[in-house]
């Protein structure tokens, strides 16, 4: 059998020449360029990540408000009203996000919020920490003191996603579901309404940045 020519040497799947392209890798049957390996890889990485999404919903164990409190109450005495507000908030939070993507609606969901008042020790983490574990969502605790605008000392507002991210081993989908406690929030409030020539990089600058 005759040895190929350069010139008969072509992709298997574009069928583009080996001189119309910038590398053709040989296989054992056959070849293929690079413009179709960066389009394979786009698709098995769209492929990959529309599984990934659908595991996650699978491990997001979503429970009802009372199933919540029930068991936020193994790990917490008292604080029952705080765990009824947490509890409904936590679970239309989820319910709304699962239900976007079962009827891939193009609605953008805002994040929800709760603030915690209480004083120290009377378990404000322990129940936000507790929530996360139940539902099996990444959780990372944020302390606000230190939080700076970007470009000042201190850590900038990108760092909480760096943590969150990390708690969720890397996975963006995964954390994209996850919980951020900030503690000592109110520290981010605006010192004053009067303009001063110093600037508050941790206060309004931050508020921003969030």
């Amino acid at each position: 059998m005759s040895k190929p020519t350069e010139e008969s040497i072509r992709c298997s799947f574009c069928g583009r020449e080996k001189k119309e392209v910038n590398v053709l890798i040989a296989g054992i049957t056959g070849h293929i360029c690079d413009s179709c390996i960066t389009q394979a890889h786009s698709i098995v990485k769209e492929e990959g990540g529309a599984k990934s999404k659908d595991e996650i919903e699978k491990t997001l164990k979503l429970l009802t408000p009372k199933e919540i409190v029930q068991n936020l109450s193994l790990h917490v005495i008292g604080q029952d009203e705080a765990k009824k507000v947490l509890s409904v908030a936590v679970y239309n939070h989820y319910k709304r996000l699962l239900q976007k993507n079962k009827t891939k609606d193009n609605i953008e969901i805002e994040k929800s919020n709760i603030i915690m008042v209480g004083e120290t020790g009377t378990g404000k983490t322990l129940l936000a920490k507790s929530i996360a574990d139940l539902l099996n969502v990444p959780f990372c605790i944020a302390d606000a003191t230190v939080l700076t605008e970007a470009g000042y000392v201190g850590e900038d507002v990108e760092s909480i996603l760096s943590r969150l991210l990390q708690a969720a081993d890397y996975d963006v989908q995964s954390a994209q579901r996850g919980i951020v406690f900030i503690d000592e929030i109110d520290k981010v409030a605006r010192k004053s309404d009067n303009p001063s020539i110093t600037r508050d990089v941790s206060g309004e600058g931050v508020q921003q940045a969030m």
